[in-house]
């Protein structure tokens, strides 16, 4: 069985999640990454995504987090999200009104790389709205 460690979800908003768990995948900017008790110290970005927490009782709970960056020690793991909420709870206008502003973004862009950036992140969104909506 194995260790579990504490782990913290945080959003401008509210704390989300601050718990023992076994493990929690995160949606970190160069690819996703399980998180477990005693992990190396790393500090990372985080892309849009769904974050996966492995209760310490066995449950899965899944979040849809818009950016941030995570703070991992052996000890535990916190991850302070620029914007954070239960895939449950995801709100489809709102997921449909950030994809928009992106897509504007990418058309609005003055340059090669702020329309490089723009059209990585609303491919970000576009493949998180597949992955937590149903079609």
């Amino acid at each position: 069985m194995p260790e579990a460690f504490k782990f913290e979800l945080v959003s401008p908003e509210r704390l989300l999640v601050s718990e023992q768990v076994e493990s929690v995948v995160i949606p970190g900017a160069e690819g996703e990454m399980t998180v477990m008790a005693h992990h190396a110290p790393v500090m990372t970005t985080i892309k849009p995504g769904v974050v996966t927490v492995n209760t310490a009782e066995g449950k899965a709970e899944r979040y849809v987090v818009f950016g941030g960056f995570a703070d991992i020690v052996p000890a535990g793991c916190t991850l302070l999200a620029e914007s954070a909420v239960a895939v449950g709870d995801i709100d489809r206008a709102d997921l449909a009104r950030r994809i928009q502003e992106a897509r504007e973004d990418v058309a609005d862009a003055k340059d090669d790389e702020t329309r490089s950036k723009a059209e990585q992140f609303l491919s970000q969104l576009t493949t998180l709205e597949g992955a937590i909506l149903p079609a």
